[in-house]
Formats: C-alpha cells, structure tokens, sequence
C-alpha cells in the first residue's frame, strides 16, 4: 500500500510526511506550506492508513519473553474508571513484549472471555506474564503462562513485577491524542495505530526512514 491519488507535489508530500512524525498538525503544517488545511488533513488521514495497513500485517507476531498487559479506556467524560464506570469510553486492550514492541487491539469489554482468546493468538505459551490485579486476568494461571502481578493499592513495582512498560506506552499515548481535543469515533483505531507506530519505532529518524519506505514517497 500506498499513498496514491494526491494532488498535492511530491515536495509538499514530502514535507508534510516530516511534519507528522514531528507531531505537528494538520492545521499548523498547511500555514506552514500556505496549502488548503483540508488538504494537510487528508494527506495526514492517508498515512495513518499506510500504517494501519503494516501494523495490521504484522499482527500476527507472537510474542515471547516477559510480556506486560493492560487496558485503558480512550474518551468519554468520566476519568480512570473501568466496567460500568468506563461508560462512553473506547476500550483498548494491549500488548507489550518488553524491551520490543506493543500491540493494541480495540476492544468491546475487558471481561475475560474477550481478552483471553487475544492473548492466547498473541502470547507464546510458557512467556511470563504481567499484569495488575484487574480480575480478568484470573484465567491467566491455568493457560499455560507464568502470572504475576501487581496489587497497585500497594506497590507499583516488585523487582521485574510491574507493567510500567505498558502502562507508560498509554500516558504517550492519550499525550499524542489530547492535541487534537477529541477525535471522531471512526477515525479513533486509525489514531491509536499512529501511536503505536509511534512507540515501535521510537525516534523521529527511524520513523520518518519506516514512512518514506512504506508511502512511497
């Protein structure tokens, strides 16, 4: 996949690439270039496109290792809650291999049923894993993974018993998302995949080097 059916000149395309992975936005980049900020929009839409394009093709990467798991709700007016508190809110369950990458997936609940058969695809069996003491991670014991966790009314960290990784993966996360002070709901895993990315391939260089590559550009 491509960015194709542009407009706009290979310079300009080129520039606009270095602004998002700057996160600068939309807006700010089309004054910058003096071009249409509908324009700067949408070529902004295309890339999250390429990216959700490769990142969804490397989804079926098993994970092996030491692996940390977490949700975290996206949206919505009411804070830090989960279950029913959680109302409004967009559901993201994620993966992080430590010292790798993360893998997001959006989810309909955090209930056991639906986070298990994703970490079991994801997950190689006898990895050890790490979560807090959220109960649907319960399961975990009898499939085949070596569960620890971390009671975080007590402690965030017990040696190599914690799930900072993941947990510092959302706060850059919902940091990249607040700038654009709310997203629309079916844009919203387009959003998520750019953070992602963002994570994976952490400096500026190496994801300008993954996003010329892949837009072709």
């Amino acid at each position: 996949m491509k960015i194709s059916h542009c407009k706009l000149k290979k310079s300009v395309q080129r520039k606009l690439l270095e602004f998002f992975v700057l996160e600068v936005t939309a807006r700010s980049a089309a004054d910058i270039l003096g071009i249409n900020p509908n324009s700067a929009a949408l070529f902004y839409r295309k890339i999250r496109e390429v990216i959700n394009y490769y990142l969804t093709l490397e989804a079926d990467e098993i994970f092996e290792g030491a692996i940390e798991l977490d949700e975290s709700y996206f949206g919505g007016k009411r804070k830090g809650k989960r279950g029913r508190g959680a109302a409004g809110k967009v559901a993201v369950f994620g993966i992080l291999k430590r010292q790798g990458k993360v893998f997001t997936l959006i989810v309909q609940d955090t209930k056991s049923k639906t986070l298990l058969p994703v970490i079991k695809r994801k997950i190689k069996p006898d990895s050890w894993v790490y979560t807090d003491t959220y109960p649907s991670y319960n399961t975990l014991d009898v499939n085949g993974f070596h569960h620890q966790r971390i009671n975080h009314t007590k402690q965030f960290a017990i040696r190599q018993n914690h799930i900072n990784g993941i947990e510092n993966f959302w706060s850059q996360a919902k940091r990249v998302l607040r700038k654009y002070n709310g997203i629309d709901r079916k844009y919203f895993a387009l959003f998520l995949k750019e953070c992602e990315f963002r994570f994976n391939f952490g400096t500026p260089k190496e994801q300008l080097k993954m996003l010329r590559k892949w837009c072709k550009i």
